[in-house]
């Protein structure tokens, strides 16, 4: 009998990300469920590339607590709150463990399941579950929604290599006009490799082969652009994009660089090799997963110090450890 099962993650790019392969497990061992998939509006799309996903309720958390009147007047509000509670659930799964996705969970129909207060980011949280899952959280993230949904859903955890479950959306075809991708975007300061590695970076890979420049952000698109002038013709600055359309580039990429970020993500998701560098954060817990992944670490004594703003010095003294060369040398190796 087929049964549907509710999910609650509602972002980042690339903790949505990381739930795909837990979707691909339960689809192999649990093929009678199907899942609904409450996620932020702007990350929809993610949710609609896995074949075991047959409904997508986006929710506008983000833009609601910005216009909380123009939300409740528009009928935004009761139309989710009437989706949500349209169908009664076999499990509600809280993937995300902060108290706001918590609350999303407690309003729709079926049990409740989610990381016990010691597991979840946001410990309150767990006490709007029924049945809490202790899941170790010093796993990588990927890891722990795997063993989450496979403890809520009552099945062996699949000790094989994570299945994204985009293979057939994406088929990895390196056959593009351009070699590599730079993902130079990312939100905390401290995580941007400093801009004159990028333009190093450039003049290294523009001698030898051609480069695409995705962006995000009026801030990152002038950041891109001033690389691009390091070869113009050479360095091709991306047109804006939606997201599925910046994974078919990645899936086109022999390889690509990227800082700690969710495009960064989609790359190894869609199988293209990235080389990362990683300043702040520790790519032991939240690095990109899959094959053909080489993941560089700064060097600080302070390090993880998971900090949005550096507190030593600007550009973060970590990234003395990842200089240009050595990013164009494991580049150039990867990409053959």
């Amino acid at each position: 009998m087929n049964q549907t099962v509710l999910l609650i993650k509602t972002s980042s790019l690339g903790d949505l990300l990381h739930l795909l392969p837990a979707l691909s497990d339960a689809q192999q061992q649990r093929p009678e469920l199907t899942f609904h998939w409450v996620v932020e509006e702007s990350f929809a799309e993610v949710a609609t590339w896995h074949s075991s996903v047959t409904q997508v309720i986006p929710v506008a958390l983000r833009r609601w607590r910005k216009q909380p009147k123009s939300a409740l007047h528009s009928g935004e509000v009761p139309h989710f709150w009437h989706t949500l509670r349209a169908t009664t659930y076999s499990q509600i799964i809280d993937a995300q463990g902060l108290c706001k996705s918590a609350c999303l969970a407690w309003l729709a129909q079926g049990r409740r399941f989610g990381f016990d207060r010691h597991s979840a980011r946001e410990p309150w949280a767990a006490w709007l579950y029924q049945e809490p899952l202790a899941i170790d959280r010093q796993q990588h993230a990927l890891v722990r929604l795997r063993q989450l949904l496979a403890t809520a859903l009552r099945y062996p955890l699949p000790q094989s290599p994570p299945d994204y479950g985009l293979a057939t959306r994406f088929p990895r075809q390196p056959t593009a006009d351009y070699d590599w991708i730079f993902l130079s975007g990312t939100t905390w300061s401290s995580k941007q490799w400093p801009e004159s590695h990028w333009l190093d970076l450039a003049r290294l890979c523009a001698a030898q082969g051609r480069v695409l420049l995705p962006w995000g952000t009026v801030a990152e698109r002038a950041r891109v652009e001033r690389i691009a002038q390091v070869a113009p013709g050479r360095l091709i600055v991306a047109p804006k994009s939606t997201l599925t359309q910046l994974a078919g580039w990645l899936a086109a990429a022999k390889a690509v660089v990227a800082v700690d970020t969710g495009p960064g993500h989609l790359a190894a998701a869609v199988g293209t090799p990235v080389v990362g560098v990683y300043g702040p954060t520790n790519p032991q817990r939240t690095g990109t997963v899959g094959p053909h992944q080489y993941l560089l670490q700064g060097d600080c004594p302070q390090m993880p110090c998971l900090k949005r703003v550096c507190p030593l010095a600007e550009p973060p003294p970590c990234w003395s450890a990842i200089p240009p060369e050595r990013v164009w040398q494991v580049l150039r190796t990867m990409a053959g």
